[in-house]
Order: structure tokens, then sequence, then C-alpha cells
């Protein structure tokens, strides 16, 4: 099937406006452009009987598709080294993690977000998600939300970014205008900034680049457009890499073991006795008295048994 193109002149600023061949861009937005459409808004070729396709030949289908998407972050390894380099070291010096999205993009960051404190017993403040449309949009869909630029600048004013700090601004398509008036402000105050996207034909002007790009080519969706499929998956899984091998060079993992997790529910408690029996090798009523007087805290718990 042929690719469908775009003009190859045409360019999108923050706002969504199309800015003309040799107009310049206006002023406030950022001529984003690409000479093709994003593959996250082609055609699938495979599945253009979607709506007619036995029950379990679409299931093998979408299931088929999700299994390319490890492949295609293989070929981006480098990057993404480069990522999880960049969160860690923000964090080692005492740097915060933002997560930037509309929609399912936002959704992702607010979840990865919100379980850096039960797992690495992180304060709530370090990795932070913010999402288009505010906390709302968690659950509906909040109309136009996405399109405000200035909003995306806004929040990341109001949360006070930093050089020190590092913002991630997600977009399937790599278009968003709120994630892109996100990571301007984030660069103009100094912090890093990734793009993570799934639009390799992205072309973003030098000035306005960020100091990452991630952009794996998951291909089509099998539903055309509809990003909280393949996107979606791969954003899941990039994030999961982002904040658990920087939580482990910021010294929160041994071994393969949540030494810093926060034992807040009885599974979390029968997790902590279980780490500090597998690393201290005492038994279960030792390992769990150990805890009680840590305030079930396993790296306390630990020296408090060292001879």
């Amino acid at each position: 099937m042929a690719r469908q193109l775009r003009p190859a002149a045409k360019r999108t600023g923050f706002d969504g406006q199309v800015i003309k061949p040799g107009a310049p861009a206006p002023a406030g937005t950022v001529a984003v452009g690409s000479t093709a459409l994003s593959p996250t808004e082609e055609r699938h070729p495979r599945s253009m009987n979607l709506d007619r396709l036995p029950l379990r030949a679409a299931i093998e289908l979408m299931l088929s598709e999700d299994r390319k998407l490890p492949g295609a972050l293989l070929a981006e390894r480098e990057r993404i080294e480069q990522g999880v380099k960049l969160v860690a070291r923000s964090l080692q010096r005492g740097g915060r993690l933002f997560y930037v999205g509309a929609g399912t993009s936002g959704r992702l960051g607010v979840l990865d977000a919100s379980e850096c404190p039960p797992t690495f017993r992180t304060p709530p403040e370090l990795v932070q998600g913010i999402i288009a449309g505010g906390q709302r949009a968690l659950w509906e869909a909040v109309e136009g939300a996405e399109d405000d630029t200035g909003a995306g600048a806004r929040a990341i004013q109001f949360r006070g970014v930093s050089r020190k700090d590092v913002v991630v601004g997600i977009a399937a398509s790599g278009r968003t205008p709120f994630v892109w008036g996100a990571l301007r402000e984030a660069g103009r105050r100094g912090a890093k900034t990734v793009l993570l996207c799934f639009n390799p034909q992205l072309e973003i002007p030098r000035p306005h680049r960020p100091d990452l790009v991630l952009a794996p080519n998951v291909g089509p969706e099998i539903l055309t457009g509809s990003t909280r499929l393949k996107s979606g998956t791969a954003t899941k899984l990039i994030l999961n890499i982002f904040t658990t091998l920087a939580m482990v060079g910021t010294g929160k993992v041994i071994s393969n073991l949540m030494v810093d997790l926060n034992p807040s529910n009885v599974k979390l408690r029968d997790r902590a006795v279980r780490i500090v029996r597998e690393l201290s090798g005492v038994d279960q009523a030792t390992a769990k008295a150990a805890l009680e007087k840590s305030g079930w805290t396993v790296k306390e718990a630990m020296r408090r048994l060292k001879p």
C-alpha cells in the first residue's frame, strides 16, 4: 500500500497553525513538521478488514503487532540509555523528573510517577506526571487541553522547574502543543529536556530541539490513529526503563530487590520480610522483628542485623 504523504512544505507550529511555504513562523511557535504523515496516523495494511476479521484472527493480529515492539525499541537502545543517564544524573544531584503529556501519553506519565513512592520510597514530588487538562483528564477527555501551548509552559513554571531537573515530553506524533510549550519553558529554565515520540520523520528546528529526541518507529496502529495501542505500550516500556534503571543507579536496588520499597500494606510487608531474609540469611521472625524496630525500612533493618 502506498504511504500517504503530507505536502513537503507544510509545517505546523505549537498551536497547530499551518505555516505557509516561505512564511516565517508566527511568534511563540515552533515549526515542527515532516515530509510524510506520522506513522501513528497511517493506515495499517494488515488491518484494513479489521471490522470483518474473525475474533480469534483479530486477537492474533493485535498480539503479533505488539510482538514487534521490543525490536523497534532495541533499535533505539543508545538513545534510551542516554535518557536513563539524564534521569539518573538529575536525581543524583537533587533534581526531579517530570513527565508531560496529553491523553494516553499524559496518563502513562502519571501512572509511572505514581508507582515510584511505593516501589522506591521516593517523595511524591521526586517524579511527577503532568497531564494536559489536569486531574480531570485522567478519567475523561478535556477538549482542547492538548492544544494549549501556554498551559504547558505554565505547568512548568508552577512547579518551579530548574536546571537540576529533567522534563520528558511524551507525544506519540511529536506535535502536541501542550508538550512543546512545556519543553520550551523547561529548556529556557536550564532543565534537561527529552521528547519521546513515535514519529521518526519529525523535523525540529535546531534552536528548539530538546537535549534528546527518542523516536522509535513502531509503525501504524491496528486501529488507525489510536495511539493508546502500540504507541501506548511502547511508552509504558520506555518509562519503566527510565525510572527502574535510574533508581538502580541511585542505590535503591540491591541485586534485583527493592530495598527502598514502602511496605504500606500486608503484601508489601511480606515482601519486605522476604527481602531482608534473602539479603541477611536470617529467619522470618528475626527479619520481621528487625523491620518492626526500623519502622519497616529495609535498609535500616539490614543495618540492625549486621554483626
